[in-house]
């Protein structure tokens, strides 16, 4: 199965991505390609605005399209940022509809407190199921995420790893499931 991953964060000292590359990690241990799309590594101009396109914008609007187009599935994963997710994904999504359509799509949050991110992943599976995609109703949450990974980005306790186990076996399944229905019709 094919994974793309789209990192929502873009700040200076962020700490989400550490669960990104955790999860990316764990999907390829499993047998899954995965491919990382990190805002803050390709950004994205603000849409509509044009003053800042330029030929090797475009170039990575379109490559971003395409990396997405040809995943089976995608994780979006995002810091909460005042009880919602990162403007940095709100972006992107706004940037690509039909690349989500149809797609499997789960949603891991984290959060520098102890509600996980609870709010940002609730409102992004409303956003997902806009953009004609089906998401995963198991959500991968990780309070306290600057106690939660090393900087090698492995986790520092059993609970993420089992969380991560846990939604993981649950995307695939859903994954799987969707993937093989579509390839029927």
């Amino acid at each position: 199965m094919n994974v793309t991953i789209l990192l929502g964060t873009v700040r200076n000292g962020r700490q989400s991505h550490k669960a990104a590359q955790y999860v990316a990690s764990t999907l390829a241990e499993r047998g899954s390609k995965v491919d990382l799309i990190d805002l803050a590594e390709e950004p994205l101009p603000m849409l509509g605005y044009e003053p800042h396109q330029n030929k090797e914008t475009e170039q990575r609007i379109r490559q971003i399209s395409n990396r997405l187009d040809e995943s089976d599935a995608i994780i979006l994963v995002t810091p909460e940022y005042q009880g919602s997710f990162s403007g940095a994904l709100k972006n992107a999504l706004d940037h690509y509809y039909t690349e989500f359509h149809k797609k499997p799509v789960g949603v891991v949050a984290a959060s520098a407190g102890g509600m996980a991110g609870i709010n940002a992943s609730t409102q992004l599976q409303h956003v997902i199921l806009s953009l004609g995609a089906y998401p995963l109703p198991m959500k991968l949450l990780v309070p306290q995420v600057h106690h939660a990974f090393d900087d090698s980005f492995e986790p520092l306790n059993e609970k993420i790893i089992e969380m991560t186990g846990k939604f993981l076996d649950e995307f695939s399944w859903f994954a799987e499931a969707i993937i093989q229905k579509k390839t029927v019709r």
